[in-house]
């Protein structure tokens, strides 16, 4: 659905919200922040109370980052797949919070893990959503070498969402890093070739192209500024569209 709604709907009717596991950890560096993953919580059933199905993909970097397995003499295929079991913990973790404020939620893995995930399948991440429930798409792609930038392109594709939410730390992209550059300017509306041709590092390679191949918006925002998320569903111009 493209952008457009009236005032008394929600512009977008299907999101994916793409989280870094460096959210969850807030000022801790690692693991998760109660008070982080709350508030994550409570920014989605703000939105999901507007009529919006919500799917999540949260990275693993408060865990464990695959491309640090190098330098722990860990082959890269074993670390990735050790980044993929991190962000089963980090969905888990976010399925109870969010039933703990009364949102049901089902963690779908992209590998077998029947005794604590659902598999990830399409055409059942798609019930989940159309019954009002918040599908956490865990284990990356299921394979090792693509990031979970790339896993949450592949699943906001799959699911046909309306739109790509990318959480980070500032409001926006900037012309240059604004927490090192005080000199830097937010950038409003970009496109995937200015993101892949200025190597921006926003997302990877594969997961702008993706999107752009498949005409799938990406919106950059803060989702630590309270009711950032509401804001975006509702239209209002929030965060760097990349389109």
């Amino acid at each position: 659905m493209e952008p457009g709604g009236s005032k008394s709907e929600p512009r977008y009717r299907r999101i994916l919200l793409k989280l870094s596991g460096e959210a969850l950890a807030g000022d801790n560096g690692s693991g998760i922040s109660r008070q982080i993953l709350s508030g994550i919580a409570e920014e989605i059933r703000d939105v999901q109370r507007l009529g919006v199905e919500v799917a999540v993909v949260i990275g693993a970097g408060n865990i464990f980052r695959g491309n640090l397995s190098e330098s722990l003499g860990i082959e890269r295929v074993t670390g990735d797949h050790m980044g993929m079991l991190g962000t089963v913990m980090n969905s888990l973790a976010l399925q109870s919070t969010l039933e703990n404020i009364g949102v049901q939620a089902r963690v779908m893995c992209a590998f077998s893990m029947k005794e604590i995930a659902e598999p990830y399948i399409i055409r059942k991440a798609l019930d989940h959503l159309s019954h009002g429930r918040v599908v956490i798409a865990a284990g990356g792609t299921g394979q090792p070498f693509f990031t979970t930038d790339t896993a949450a392109s592949l699943r906001a594709v799959e699911i046909g969402a309306d739109v790509l939410l990318k959480a980070t730390r500032v409001d926006g992209v900037y012309t240059s890093d604004p927490e090192k550059d005080r000199s830097a300017k937010k950038i409003d509306a970009i496109s995937y070739i200015e993101v892949l041709t200025g190597q921006l590092g926003i997302m990877d390679f594969t997961a702008v192209s993706l999107c752009m191949d498949n005409r799938l918006p990406i919106i950059v925002f803060n989702l630590f500024q309270r009711g950032s998320l509401k804001r975006i569903v509702a239209g209002e111009p929030v965060g760097t569209r990349i389109s």
